[in-house]
């Protein structure tokens, strides 16, 4: 187990901080695993949520390391381009075939059809499906604009009715997908998503934040010191008790 170089509490949120982004992947991977380990126990199966992106990839490959007895183990992700086949090279269910389903071979995985023909009734599906499964775990990170899945700051609900649905994307999160690499431009990056709303993030018994890099330290600040507002979705994770915050020496920079 990684050591931490310090921890602290901000609201209801324990923070841990990590020298670096490998120390930082190993302790979530980590507690990601205790967490599905026990749910197994308890009841003989684990549901997980999975976030996809560059943040995540120290975090996956260490956890498709870790011994875990995936055949029981049902994996679902938060949020799909809509109309981008899963054969994208942006594509969320790619990224987590590729970063952890084709190596550890879950019992299932769940993917968000972004290009269903019906977006409306994809949203039903998988309402249904995470009603039918209830998360024991859910692995997320922080946008560049502080959202959560495709939670961004204009268009974010602390108290959103749905659990999944289809939503507009603000430009900065557009941007950021084309930093990270995975589109060539602003205007190759779909304008909506099919996305896991903040209750449905927030309902998982168990809710690990994992936020490396120095791109993120300004999103960390305001979501840690900031109001508690959609300004910030990230911010709500103040009043999670359930949650724990991943950081390393760099997106912990300026707190």
């Amino acid at each position: 187990m990684s050591t931490h170089l310090y921890e602290i509490k901000v609201g209801q949120l324990g923070v841990s901080v990590y020298e670096d982004n490998a120390a930082l992947g190993r302790a979530a991977a980590a507690e990601a695993a205790a967490a599905l380990r026990a749910a197994i126990a308890a009841q003989g199966h684990a549901n997980a949520i999975l976030a996809t992106g560059n943040s995540q990839l120290t975090m996956l490959e260490a956890l498709s390391t870790v011994d875990i007895d995936w055949p029981k183990v049902n994996l679902f992700h938060m949020d799909e381009y809509i109309g981008l086949p899963a054969t994208h090279p942006a594509s969320f269910r790619r990224f987590l075939r590729e970063k952890i389903v084709d190596i550890v071979k879950p019992a299932a995985f769940y993917g968000v059809e972004g290009d269903a023909p019906d977006a409306a009734a994809e949203c039903a599906r998988y309402t249904e499906l995470l009603r039918q499964n209830p998360a024991d775990l859910c692995c997320l990170g922080i946008g560049e604009n502080g959202h959560l899945a495709f939670n961004d700051p204009p268009f974010a609900d602390f108290h959103d009715p749905a659990l999944v649905k289809v939503v507009d994307l603000d430009e900065v999160s557009r941007r950021q997908q084309v930093g990270e690499g995975h589109f060539p431009s602003l205007d190759a990056v779909p304008r909506q998503a099919i996305t896991l709303t903040i209750p449905a993030l927030l309902a998982a018994k168990r809710l690990l934040c994992i936020v490396p890099e120095l791109r993120k330290a300004a999103p960390v600040k305001a979501a840690l010191t900031g109001p508690i507002s959609t300004a910030c979705p990230a911010s709500i994770l103040r009043t999670a008790a359930h949650a724990r915050l991943y950081l390393d020496r760099q997106s912990a920079s300026l707190l």
